[in-house]
C-alpha cells in the first residue's frame, strides 16, 4: 500500500537533519545568522522549519562571488560548454522529480500533479536554453560605401533573480535558464514564504557541474535581503515577478542605477467568449482558470467576458462545474489546495464580500471547508459583475470567478482593455477572422485563442500596461537577459595618389 509522502522526509531528503541554510555561496551552503523566517504547510498551518535571513554581509558575498566567476569563468567560457552544464543540471532536476515535487506541495500546498509538473517544465527549461547556449548571434549590417557593421549580443553580468511563491521553482529556471546560457551568473532571492525548492536544487546545480559562484542564493524577506541585493552596485540587471507596487518600488531603486529590469506584476485578464464559441471548451477554460495554483496564477484568466445571449447559462455552467471540485491538502492530489498563507485567504474572501456588496451574485463557493484546517476555500463564481467594481479591477490571486456580459464585438474590447494590467487575454470563437481581428485589438502581452491556458518554455510571455516590462520563455527571453554592441569598420582607405613632381615619391 501506498503511504503519504511526510514534510520531514522531504526536507530530510535534501537539507538532512538541519534547518535549511540561509545561503549558499561559491558552490556550498553558508550558515547565516539573521532572523529566521518561518516556512508554514498552508494545508495544515504547521511550521515545516525555518530559514535564517541571509546578512547584508551574506547578500554582498554573494554578489562578489558572482562577479568572481562571470569574469573569471563563466562569461567566456564556449556556448557549448556552458550548454553541456545546462544540459546536466536539467538531467539532475529530473532525477529528483518527485522528492522536489513533494517538497513543493508542501511548501506551497499546490496539488501533487501540479507541482510535478512545474518542476518537468523547469527542468525543460534548461534543456530548452542549453540547445540556444551556442547560437547567441548577431547581425551584419551592410553600411554605405565605405564602411560595414556587426553586433554582438554579449551578457549583462551579475543579474538578480527575486522570485515567488506560486511557483518557485519553474519560475526560478525561467529567469536563471537563459540568463546562465547567455554568460551571465546569478544571485537569486526565493520568496520567504515557500523558499525550500529552490534552495535545494542549488546542491543539485554543483553537482551537475556549474562552476561555483555562477549560481548563488540568498533567503529571505523583500524589503531586506531582496532590497539589499537589488541596491548592490554590482547587479548589472534585475528580474522580478510578484506585486506591481513591489515591482514599482524595485523599478524605482533600479533607476537610481540606471539599471535595467525583467518585471512581471500580475494581471486581471479577461477571456472573450463570443456567441458562436465552442461553449463547453470554453466553460471548462473558465473552470479550470481557479484551479491552477487554486487561482494563485499572475496569467490566470478573471474576467470571462460573454455575449449577453448566453451569458446567463455560461455563468451557471462554469458554477456548476468548478462546485464539482474537490479540495483538500496538495499531497492527496485534490483539484485544489491551500491558499499560500492567511493573509492570501483573508484577501481573497474579503474580495468576494467587496463583490456581492458592490451588487454581483455570488453562485457558488467562496466557504472554508470545515473539516480542513488550512487556509482552504472553495472555488467561488459571482456573476453580473460590472467592470467597474473591484473584484473586475484587482488582481484577487485566489479561486474566484467573474463573469461579464456584453453586447457586441466593440463593447467586449472596450472592456477587455478597460484594466491596468495586460499580460494575457483569451478568445473563444469558431471564426478564424474574428480570432485575429481580437488578437490584434486586446492589449495583452499574449493572447490565447480557443484553449485557455496553452503554451509551453517556446512561447513568449510578458505584460503590457502594469504587468510588467520586458519578456520570459522562448528565444525573445534572450534579448533581455543580453545588452548589444555594435561594432562599426572602416574599409581600408585607397593608396593615395603621387603626381609627378611629388618629391615624396622614391627615386
Amino acid at each position: 500500500m501506498n503511504q503519504t509522502p511526510s514534510a520531514c522526509e522531504a526536507l530530510s531528503r535534501f537539507f538532512g537533519r538541519e534547518a535549511p541554510s540561509g545561503a549558499y555561496l561559491d558552490g556550498a551552503p553558508r550558515a547565516t545568522s539573521g532572523p529566521g523566517n518561518p516556512v508554514e504547510d498552508p494545508a495544515t498551518t504547521r511550521i515545516l522549519t525555518e530559514v535564517a535571513e541571509a546578512s547584508a554581509g551574506d547578500v554582498a558575498d554573494a554578489v562578489a562571488s558572482a562577479r568572481r566567476a562571470f569574469e573569471t569563468s563563466w562569461r567566456d567560457k564556449r556556448g557549448s560548454s556552458r550548454a553541456t552544464i545546462l544540459f546536466a543540471i536539467a538531467a539532475a532536476i529530473r532525477a529528483e522529480a518527485e522528492q522536489l515535487a513533494i517538497l513543493e506541495t508542501f511548501d506551497t500546498g499546490k496539488p501533487l500533479r501540479q507541482s510535478r509538473a512545474d518542476i518537468a517544465t523547469s527542468a525543460r527549461f534548461f534543456e530548452f536554453y542549453a540547445g540556444v547556449a551556442d547560437k547567441i548571434y548577431g547581425e551584419t549590417i551592410p553600411g554605405e560605401r565605405n564602411f560595414w557593421a556587426y553586433t554582438l549580443r554579449e551578457p549583462y553580468g551579475v543579474v538578480a533573480h527575486i522570485t515567488p511563491w506560486n511557483s518557485p521553482l519553474s519560475l526560478m529556471c525561467r529567469g536563471v535558464a537563459p540568463c546562465l546560457a547567455a554568460g551571465n551568473t546569478v544571485v537569486v532571492k526565493p520568496s520567504e514564504i515557500a523558499p525550500l525548492s529552490t534552495l535545494a536544487v542549488a546542491a543539485l546545480f554543483s553537482k551537475a557541474g556549474l562552476p561555483a559562484g555562477v549560481c548563488n542564493m540568498v533567503a529571505g524577506r523583500g524589503p531586506t535581503t531582496g532590497a539589499l541585493l537589488v541596491r548592490h552596485p554590482d547587479v548589472a540587471h534585475i528580474t522580478f515577478t510578484g506585486s506591481v507596487a513591489t515591482g514599482k518600488a524595485i523599478l524605482t531603486m533600479a533607476a537610481e542605477r540606471v539599471v535595467g529590469c525583467n518585471l512581471e506584476l500580475g494581471g486581471k485578464s479577461p477571456t472573450i467568449v463570443m456567441p458562436d464559441a465552442d461553449f463547453d471548451v470554453a466553460v471548462q477554460a473558465g473552470a479550470m482558470a481557479v484551479v491552477r495554483n487554486s487561482g494563485q496564477s499572475c496569467t490566470a484568466t478573471t474576467r470571462l467576458l460573454v455575449h449577453e445571449s448566453i451569458a446567463e447559462r455560461y455563468g451557471a455552467e462554469v458554477a456548476r462545474a468548478v462546485s464539482g471540485l474537490s479540495v483538500g491538502p496538495g499531497i492527496d492530489d485534490k483539484d485544489l489546495g491551500p491558499l499560500a498563507s492567511r493573509v492570501q485567504y483573508e484577501k481573497v474572501r474579503a474580495a468576494i464580500a467587496s463583490g456581492v456588496a458592490d451588487g454581483a451574485t455570488l453562485m457558488v463557493g467562496g466557504v472554508r471547508p470545515d473539516d480542513l484546517d488550512g487556509h482552504f476555500l472553495t472555488p467561488a463564481v459571482l456573476t453580473g459583475v460590472r467592470n467597474d467594481m473591484r473584484i473586475a479591477r484587482e488582481e484577487i490571486f485566489g479561486p474566484v470567478q467573474s463573469v461579464i456580459s456584453f453586447a457586441d464585438e466593440d463593447e467586449a474590447v472596450a472592456l477587455a482593455n478597460d484594466s491596468t494590467y495586460g499580460l494575457s487575454a483569451g478568445v473563444f470563437t469558431n471564426n478564424i477572422a474574428t480570432a485575429h481581428r481580437l488578437a490584434r485589438r486586446l492589449q495583452a502581452g499574449q493572447v490565447q485563442i480557443n484553449q485557455y491556458p496553452m503554451g509551453g518554455v517556446e512561447t513568449p510571455t510578458g505584460g503590457y500596461k502594469e504587468s510588467g516590462l520586458g519578456r520570459e520563455r522562448g528565444l525573445a527571453a534572450l534579448e533581455y537577459y543580453t545588452q548589444l554592441k555594435a561594432v562599426l569598420v572602416a574599409e581600408a582607405p585607397p593608396a593615395r595618389r603621387r603626381r609627378p613632381d611629388d618629391r615624396s615619391a622614391p627615386a
